[in-house]
């Protein structure tokens, strides 16, 4: 496994763990996003994600990924959901102290109440700093095929 891989991994279970130290320390302070499953505009920097994390870790919320955040009628689970997380598809490029991790990230989420998986195509951009790898800009996509509209 490449370090950018060990890396990557490092940093998204992390995120699942809602650790928002780690996630600071692992992004930049004008990481970029696009996550078309929360809001279709650019999210700029740290306070959005710090934000969602801290909700997601409180008891009897919904997962940080899945249907909680599709939904936002879903019920609250009667514990915390279990998240696995698997990158499919994976494709690393490099650029000298940068690089570039495409993959369909596949989240699955058990709460007691069944498993379900969703796959999300992402794209993250990781640029090596003095004091190691850190994610610059993410993209995710959705991994439905459409030209325009979601499926009904």
């Amino acid at each position: 496994m490449s370090d950018v891989r060990a890396f990557l991994e490092d940093h998204l279970a992390h995120i699942f763990a809602y650790d928002t130290e780690h996630y600071r320390a692992t992004t930049t302070e004008d990481l970029s996003l696009y996550e078309w499953y929360i809001t279709p505009h650019r999210i700029d920097g740290f306070p959005f994600h710090e934000f969602l994390m801290n909700e997601a870790k409180r008891a009897n919320a919904t997962a940080l990924t899945g249907d909680g955040l599709l939904d936002n009628k879903a019920e609250r689970p009667a514990e915390r959901p279990r998240v696995h997380f698997d990158l499919a598809n994976y494709r690393e490029q490099r650029y000298g102290d940068t690089a570039i991790a495409s993959y369909t990230l596949l989240v699955s989420t058990s709460a007691g109440s069944g498993t379900t998986v969703r796959g999300y195509n992402e794209s993250r951009v990781i640029v090596k700093f003095p004091d190691g790898w850190r994610v610059v800009h993410v993209h995710k996509s959705p991994t439905y095929r459409s030209p325009i509209e979601p499926p009904k």
